[in-house]
């Protein structure tokens, strides 16, 4: 009898939240293959604190005040900003968006 695969850890990215980490990065709509999951908001995709702070913005306009990046970071260490991944600003995303 064969086994179901287990559900992935992460779900699929929002392509509206990838669409808003090009935006705010400044960077053309070929760049988009790098906004994976596991990617790291400043180790792999190098975002500056200008671009974070725009993507915080955006989020906090499409999503509303749960989607508040800045609160996010603000209560992390330096490894902990350093491991911040584009599923963890995912997870701030309200799963049913009031707007």
């Amino acid at each position: 009898m064969p086994h179901p695969e287990p559900p992935s850890a992460v779900p699929p990215l929002d392509p509206g939240l990838v669409a808003l980490v090009v935006e705010a990065a400044g960077a053309p709509p070929e760049w988009a293959h790098l906004v994976t999951a596991d990617a790291r908001l400043d180790g792999d995709l190098l975002l500056d604190e200008t671009e974070l702070a725009a993507l915080a913005r955006r989020l906090r306009e499409r999503h509303g005040p749960a989607a508040d990046l800045a609160a996010m970071r603000a209560g992390l260490d330096l490894a902990g900003l350093e491991a911040l991944t584009v599923a963890d600003v995912q997870r701030l995303i309200p799963e049913e968006d009031p707007r």
